[in-house]
C-alpha cells in the first residue's frame, strides 16, 4: 500500500468568517516544509529519541510497560491513514492492545490545512475523547475532507457529537498555541526522523516497511513479543 505524499496545495482549509486573518496566515505558514524534509529518512530510529515528548502529550492507549510500542504518524486527510483506521485498526487493537501486548501512540502529521484543523478539533475534544474522535473523522473522511464546498460545517456536525458548541468549535480553530504545538511535532518528525509520508509506523523504533496490513504488523511485532 503506497503512502500519501506531502502536497502543499491540496484540500486547502476553507475557513469560517470567524477565523482571524492572523490564524489563517499562521496555518498556511505552519504547513510549509523545507525540501530537505521530504527525504525518505532512516529505517530505524533510537526508541528513546522517538519517545521524547514534544509540545503536546502523546495520544496513546495500551500499557506503559508493554514490550512493544507502535507509533503512527498520520494526517487526517490521508486516505491510506483512513484505510488503516477503518479496516486494520479494529483487528490490531483487539489482538495487541486489548490483550496488553502493545502500546500504541498516535501522532499528528498534517499534510494540509484541513488536516491540521481536524487534528486541532480532536485535541480540543479532550484526552479521553481524542482518539475516538479521530476514528470517527477517519470513518467519515469522504464526507468532510473530499466533498464539495466548505468543509467546516461538516466538521462542526462531527464535532457536535463530541460535545462541541459553536463557540468551543470556533475557539479551538483559532487556538494559536495548539496549532504551534501540532506543528512542532510534525516538524520534529520531519527533520529528526525523516517522516515524509503518511501513515508512517515505527515498531520499537523500526519503520514498518511494505504496507500496514495485519500480516506486516504480525511479522514485526511477534518476534519482539517472544524475546525475554
Amino acid at each position: 500500500m503506497s503512502a500519501s505524499k506531502i502536497s502543499s496545495g491540496r484540500y486547502m482549509f476553507a475557513r469560517r468568517a470567524v477565523l482571524t486573518a492572523a490564524c489563517a496566515t499562521a496555518l498556511g505558514a505552519a504547513l510549509a516544509l523545507p525540501l530537505a524534509a521530504q527525504s525518505r529518512g532512516p529505517s530505524e530510529v533510537p526508541v528513546a529519541e522517538l519517545m521524547k515528548p514534544v509540545g503536546l502529550p502523546d495520544l496513546a492507549i495500551g500499557p506503559d510497560d508493554a514490550k512493544v510500542t507502535v507509533v503512527e504518524y498520520a494526517s487526517m486527510t490521508c486516505g491510506h491513514c483512513a484505510t488503516f483506521t477503518n479496516n486494520v485498526w479494529p483487528d490490531f487493537k483487539k489482538k495487541y492492545i486489548d490483550s496488553g501486548k502493545v502500546r500504541y501512540v498516535f501522532r499528528e502529521f498534517p499534510l494540509d490545512n484541513l488536516a491540521a484543523a481536524a487534528s486541532m478539533l480532536a485535541r480540543c475534544a479532550g484526552n479521553d475523547k481524542a482518539l475516538p474522535m479521530i476514528e470517527v473523522l477517519f470513518e467519515k473522511q469522504n464526507e468532510w475532507a473530499f466533498g464539495e464546498g466548505n468543509p467546516v460545517p461538516r466538521l462542526f456536525e462531527i464535532a457536535k457529537q463530541a460535545g462541541f458548541t459553536q463557540e468551543s468549535f470556533d475557539k479551538c480553530l483559532t487556538d494559536q498555541k495548539l496549532l504551534d504545538d501540532i506543528t512542532a511535532g510534525r516538524t520534529r518528525a520531519s527533520e529528526v526522523f525523516g517522516v515524509s509520508a503518511t501513515p508512517t509506523f515505527y515498531v520499537n523504533g523500526k519503520k514498518l516497511e511494505g504496507g500496514n496490513t495485519m500480516d506486516k504488523f504480525d511479522a514485526a511485532i511477534e518476534p519482539l513479543l517472544e524475546k525475554n
